[in-house]
């Protein structure tokens, strides 16, 4: 199996050379877009095909490293930016940094009024010594379709809080701070 991971990543780093404005996040190299409207692509050098590798504390470590500036969307809601990373971004580094880790929508729920959801999302981490998991919730309302589906962008939402909650991109929430 690990061979065959390997095949599919030499391809892929063979169509996509690394460029000189490549960055790298915890021993992953993220490649910029080179001025196409796909996003970038993530490539991992040597990528763990089963096991649980690592004891917790490491794999928290690698998750706590700043995110590179090049996979940082910004979008404005109510006239604030907001800065984010996407969930598929998220999910790539997940992936990568904590092969081992599952992901779970705990509920759906509608308010009252029938004009906002929200979900719960829960990210567990799994270590050679123990394992963490960390809920969070997003909300969307039903009439902003801006995003896609409510229903998606509140579980990105709640998807990506979690995964903060692990350390992932954390800084993004209290960059104003330093």
């Amino acid at each position: 199996m690990a061979s065959y991971a390997r095949r599919i990543l030499s391809r892929m780093t063979m169509a996509n050379p690394p460029s000189r404005n490549a960055s790298t996040f915890a021993g992953t190299r993220i490649l910029a877009a080179r001025g196409r409207p796909s996003p970038p692509e993530v490539i991992e050098e040597e990528i763990p095909t089963s096991g649980i590798s690592r004891p917790l504390a490491e794999v928290l470590r690698e998750l706590s490293k700043r995110v590179p500036e090049s996979v940082i969307k910004v979008r404005v809601e109510d006239g604030t930016e907001v800065k984010y990373v996407p969930w598929h971004i998220v999910n790539r580094i997940m992936n990568m940094q904590a092969p081992e880790w599952s992901g779970e929508v705990r509920s759906i729920t509608y308010s009252a009024d029938g004009k906002s959801v929200s979900v719960i999302y829960r990210v567990t981490l799994y270590g050679t010594d123990a394992e963490i998991y960390r809920e969070s919730t997003g909300t969307a309302s039903v009439d902003d379709t801006s995003y896609g589906d409510p229903v998606q962008k509140a579980e990105a939402m709640a998807f990506r809080r979690a995964c903060a909650r692990l350390g992932l991109g954390l800084h993004l929430y209290h960059e104003d701070l330093a």
